[in-house]
Protein backbone atom coordinates (compact mmCIF):
# COMPACT_ATOMS: atom_id res chain seq x y z
CA UNK A 1 0.00 0.00 0.00
CA UNK A 2 2.88 2.38 0.73
CA UNK A 3 4.10 1.98 -2.83
CA UNK A 4 0.73 3.10 -4.19
CA UNK A 5 0.53 6.23 -2.00
CA UNK A 6 2.78 8.36 -4.27
CA UNK A 7 0.74 7.30 -7.30
CA UNK A 8 -2.54 8.28 -5.63
CA UNK A 9 -1.02 11.58 -4.48
CA UNK A 10 0.20 12.34 -8.01
CA UNK A 11 -3.24 11.63 -9.46
CA UNK A 12 -4.99 13.80 -6.88
CA UNK A 13 -2.54 16.69 -7.19
CA UNK A 14 -2.44 16.69 -11.01
CA UNK A 15 -5.18 19.22 -11.62
CA UNK A 16 -6.72 19.84 -15.00
CA UNK A 17 -7.87 23.27 -16.05
CA UNK A 18 -10.03 24.75 -18.77
CA UNK A 19 -10.12 28.41 -19.85
CA UNK A 20 -12.57 29.80 -22.43
CA UNK A 21 -12.42 33.29 -23.92
CA UNK A 22 -15.47 34.33 -25.97
CA UNK A 23 -15.55 37.49 -28.09
CA UNK A 24 -18.49 39.41 -29.53
CA UNK A 25 -17.55 38.44 -33.10
CA UNK A 26 -19.94 36.78 -35.55
CA UNK A 27 -21.11 33.16 -35.12
CA UNK A 28 -18.50 30.41 -35.21
CA UNK A 29 -16.96 29.09 -38.40
CA UNK A 30 -13.93 26.83 -38.73
CA UNK A 31 -11.85 25.41 -35.88
CA UNK A 32 -8.08 25.37 -35.38
CA UNK A 33 -7.14 22.58 -32.99
CA UNK A 34 -3.65 22.29 -31.45
CA UNK A 35 -3.59 19.34 -29.06
CA UNK A 36 0.06 19.66 -28.00
CA UNK A 37 1.21 23.22 -27.32
CA UNK A 38 4.67 22.93 -25.75
CA UNK A 39 5.20 24.74 -22.45
CA UNK A 40 7.79 24.11 -19.77
CA UNK A 41 8.29 24.43 -16.01
CA UNK A 42 4.62 24.39 -14.96
CA UNK A 43 3.79 26.88 -17.72
CA UNK A 44 6.36 29.49 -16.66
CA UNK A 45 7.85 29.13 -20.13
CA UNK A 46 4.70 29.51 -22.26
CA UNK A 47 4.10 27.88 -25.63
CA UNK A 48 4.96 29.85 -28.75
CA UNK A 49 2.38 32.31 -30.02
CA UNK A 50 -0.38 30.62 -31.98
CA UNK A 51 -0.85 32.63 -35.19
CA UNK A 52 -4.21 31.88 -36.83
CA UNK A 53 -4.45 34.92 -39.14
CA UNK A 54 -4.37 32.71 -42.24
CA UNK A 55 -7.03 30.29 -40.94
CA UNK A 56 -9.21 33.05 -39.41
CA UNK A 57 -9.19 36.00 -41.83
CA UNK A 58 -12.40 37.43 -40.29
CA UNK A 59 -11.26 37.18 -36.69
CA UNK A 60 -11.67 34.85 -33.75
CA UNK A 61 -14.91 34.03 -31.94
CA UNK A 62 -13.62 31.79 -29.16
CA UNK A 63 -10.33 30.51 -27.72
CA UNK A 64 -10.23 27.51 -25.38
CA UNK A 65 -7.12 26.44 -23.51
CA UNK A 66 -7.01 23.37 -21.31
CA UNK A 67 -4.70 20.79 -19.88
CA UNK A 68 -6.24 17.43 -20.67
CA UNK A 69 -5.71 14.28 -18.64
CA UNK A 70 -3.08 13.05 -21.11
CA UNK A 71 -1.31 16.45 -21.03
CA UNK A 72 -1.34 16.29 -17.22
CA UNK A 73 -0.04 12.74 -17.23
CA UNK A 74 2.90 13.73 -19.42
CA UNK A 75 3.54 16.68 -17.08
CA UNK A 76 3.48 14.35 -14.07
CA UNK A 77 5.88 11.89 -15.71
CA UNK A 78 8.35 14.70 -16.48
CA UNK A 79 7.88 16.18 -12.99
CA UNK A 80 6.32 19.34 -14.52
CA UNK A 81 9.38 20.17 -16.58
CA UNK A 82 7.42 19.63 -19.81
CA UNK A 83 3.79 20.70 -19.38
CA UNK A 84 1.88 20.54 -22.68
CA UNK A 85 -1.55 22.08 -23.17
CA UNK A 86 -4.43 21.82 -25.65
CA UNK A 87 -5.69 24.95 -27.47
CA UNK A 88 -8.72 25.24 -29.73
CA UNK A 89 -9.51 28.43 -31.67
CA UNK A 90 -12.94 28.99 -33.25
CA UNK A 91 -12.87 31.36 -36.22
CA UNK A 92 -15.60 33.85 -37.04
CA UNK A 93 -17.83 32.89 -39.98
CA UNK A 94 -18.50 36.46 -41.14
Amino acid sequence: MRRLAPLFAALLLAGCYHVTVVTSAAPPGTHVNKEWQNSFVIGLVPPPELNVKDQCPRGVTKVETERSFLNGLVGAITQSIYTPMHTEVTCSAQ
